[in-house]
């Protein structure tokens, strides 16, 4: 009855010729098309045989379910049911084969015809797909649940693009098997690659906006690998598990638009050679082994219009590791990173390998991007290049809390390591927007530069504030000369450049340290807490605000040989405004000389001997400006300016301890205030000089009474002094007048 009813349709297959093609229904749930333009049939031995395109196939009757007719089709269907599959292929003529063995599907496709699609649906967990074909195909799941024994779940070793279109609310899941036993070796004698439970050796393009879940458990494989790229352009990625690599293309990764979440045991995201372009979207990564990455590659790195969550938790790992240039754009990116740094066998010694945050081999460029940095491990890094450092606006906000430690370096000399927030081993430039960094570990640094720091922009300055609480890690040596690895704010090899900004920097050792110079020509800098404030051997103030408070030296210029004789350094103020307030060292302290023509000094010396306001080995030449300074009874180290300036100085020396809640002031013979100051603390003199003060003319000393003008740091501006006691009146006999009062 069969054979009768088949081919009484196909006498009739006249009636169908409005449509193109013949489908032929089998019992194994394979359904074939066949062209009706090109085909002929004959029966033959209860077989229905067909001839199309040159090509001749025989099916029992006892095969075949029934035959239809209907429009053409590039639409390839194959559906997943537990172990078996049902297929239908409209191209089975035409150059398409799709075969199955149980669950386990084999497409190979000669057919020249580009983007043919094969949409997959359905749920297996003993099966897989494998694909071979000769140009670009459109791969559709629409809710395809696959999971392999022993393989990957699809399997691509098509060379081509590979389009993969996740159908809109459709839920799509792949699991490869534990291990790999399913290899094949070609004609050519080559093993086929298969290392990832989707794997492709051809570019793979994400679309659509369904979801896509990849468990990747096989022994020392990835989730997601193209030997080529992959971009995506829409979608939900979502890789729950990886034994190696979550994603692994060979030629770079693309990312505009969509939702990435990788956990993985190796790195979350590894663009091997190629690039990472990530231009929009959402991408999470989370990696917890020693040595992986959250996103990384080996050539450059572009971050925008992205949200970027990244966490690595294993020693040595780096959340962002760029080989080449690394760009920074608008968008917000966190990092946590806990790994601890590794030591590592080198020459005589080891070498430190760091957990890092954001991590390039090369230079860092950012602009408008809001960073977010945790860091938590030893030795830990937020950001760090091996070139330089570019920052043009954003928000960047580091928290670093690992501790530093001592180790023996490859000459066998006993070094150490510490936490760094911002750190280049080349030029850091900083030219707006606000960075934030904290660190509290031993040792720990916020901003460090091997070679130069420039900061400023005049249009948008930039708004930095660093704080540095970690102890110091002691190296060599005793007293003065004990050797430690300190916690400092802003410590440069190279030349520090302040052309504006707003900085506020609270230190457990250093404030602002350059081994070469300090330049500030404008801006506002408050040292509010610091060991010492600004140290370096030549230091200039041409404008700005600075506001220095230390345990230490205030400002310190210093070749770094210490003693009493003349080094050669030199501090040159030219104008602005600077306030130092010391509770033990010096407050101007140079080892080489110091030279003043312009702008506002006020200097509250130290409480006690032997240290004093102001210090220099050379010489003092003040030839124009304010200066105002106080310091303790520290008898024949006191120090005003020198002989040889071009404006004249007092020296005043009271007979008793002026306290914190006298007023000092200066009158000339008409009553005009020349200086009003009231000291921070005690102090037992003052070195006052200013254009104002004319050789020959008489001025007073008063002490106590009023000020209705404004205080910053003991100095009072404007209003008016009165009700203060004359305590001495005086000539001015020579370019440093010495007066006790």
């Amino acid at each position: 009855m069969k054979k009768m009813i088949l081919f009484m349709c196909l006498a009739f297959c006249g009636v169908f010729l409005a449509q193109s093609k013949m489908y032929i229904h089998k019992s194994d749930n394979v359904t074939l098309g066949v062209p009706l333009s090109s085909v002929s049939w004959k029966s033959y031995n209860d077989s229905l045989v067909i001839s199309s395109g040159g090509v001749q196939t025989s099916f029992p009757v006892s095969q075949i379910d029934s035959v239809s007719f209907a429009e053409d089709s590039d639409t390839i269907r194959i559906n997943f049911t537990g172990n078996s599959v049902s297929i239908t292929n409209p191209l089975a003529f035409e150059n398409v084969s799709v075969t199955a063995t149980g669950a386990n599907v084999l497409i190979s496709s000669t057919s020249t015809t580009q983007n043919l699609n094969y949409k997959i649906s359905g749920t297996t967990t003993n099966g897989a797909l494998k694909i071979y074909s000769s140009v670009k195909y459109n791969l559709i799941l629409d809710n395809a649940n696959i999971t392999a024994q022993s393989g990957p779940a699809i399997n691509n070793q098509s060379g081509k693009k590979l389009s993969l279109i996740l159908v809109d609310g459709a839920t799509n899941t792949l699991t490869d098997g534990s291990s790999y036993s399913d290899t094949y070796v070609n004609d050519s004698g080559v093993t086929e690659d298969q290392n990832a439970a989707f794997f492709s050796k051809g570019d793979i393009i994400f679309s659509g906006t369904g979801s896509l879940i990849i468990n990747g458990i096989g022994a020392d494989k990835h989730a997601l690998y193209s030997k080529d790229a992959i971009t995506f352009a829409s979608a939900t990625l979502i890789i729950k598990s990886a034994a190696k690599d979550g994603i692994h293309p060979k030629d770079g990764i693309t990312v505009q638009s969509g939702t990435i979440n990788v956990t993985a045991s190796g790195d979350a995201i590894d663009a091997d050679e190629g690039f990472v372009s990530i231009t929009g979207g959402s991408v999470t990564t989370n990696t917890t082994v020693a040595s992986s990455d959250g996103i990384q590659s080996l050539t450059t790195m572009d971050i925008s219009n992205a949200e970027i969550n990244v966490t690595v938790a294993g020693d040595k790992s780096k959340g962002l590791n760029a080989g080449q240039n690394m760009t920074l754009g608008s968008g917000n990116i966190t990092v946590n990173a806990s790994g601890n740094a590794v030591l590592e066998s080198s020459g005589s010694g080891y070498d430190p390998s760091y957990c890092a945050a954001i991590k390039c081999d090369s230079s860092i460029t950012i602009t408008g991007t809001n960073i977010i940095i945790k860091s938590t491990g030893k030795g830990g890094k937020g950001i760090t290049a091996d070139k330089n450092i570019q920052f043009n606006s954003g928000t960047i906000n580091i928290t670093a809390s690992g501790a530093g430690a001592t180790y023996k370096n490859s000459t066998g000399v006993l070094d150490s390591y510490h936490s760094t927030c911002i750190t280049a081993d080349g030029n850091i430039s900083i030219l707006g927007g606000t960075i934030t960094t904290s660190s509290s570990g031993a040792g720990g640094r916020g901003i460090t530069s091997d070679g130069t720091l420039y900061v400023g922009n005049s249009a948008n300055p930039p708004n930095i504030n660093i704080t540095t609480t970690g102890s110091s890690i002691y190296l060599s040596g005793s007293g003065d000369n004990a050797e430690y690895d300190e916690a400092k704010t802003i410590s440069c090899d190279g030349a520090i450049t302040i052309d504006n900004g707003v900085f506020n920097i609270s230190s457990a050792d250093d404030g602002i340290k350059s081994d070469v110079s300090i330049t500030i020509n404008n801006g506002s800098i408050t040292i509010s807490k610091a060991y010492e404030g600004i140290e370096a051997p030549y230091i200039t103030i041409n404008n700005g605000t600075v506001s220095v408070a230390t345990s230490d030296d205030g400002i310190n210029t210093s070749k770094g040989n210490g003693g009493e004789s003349n080094d050669g350094s030199i501090m040159t103020i030219n104008g602005g405004t600077v306030s130092v307030n010391t509770t033990k060292g010096d407050g101007l302290d140079s080892n080489g000389s110091i030279v003043m023509t312009g702008g506002t000094v006020i200097v509250n010396g130290p409480p006690s001997a032997p240290e004093v306001a102001i210090d220099y080995n050379g010489t003092f030449n003040i030839s124009g400006g304010l200066l105002i300074a106080s310091g303790p009874n520290s008898g024949n180290m006191i120090q005003a300016t020198s002989a040889s300036s071009s404006q004249y100085s007092i020296k005043a020396t009271a007979n008793s301890s002026v306290s914190a809640s006298t007023i000092f002031n200066i009158q000339d013979a008409s009553s005009n205030s020349l200086v009003t100051f009231k000291p921070v603390r005690s102090v037992y003199y003052f070195v006052f000089s200013s254009p104002d003060i004319k050789s020959g003319s008489t001025y007073n000393i008063y002490t106590g009474g009023t000020s209705t003008g404004t205080n910053t740091n003991g100095l009072y501006v404007g209003g008016a002094y009165s009700g203060g006691t004359l305590k001495k009146s005086f000539s001015i006999t020579g370019k440093v007048t010495s007066v006790t009062f």
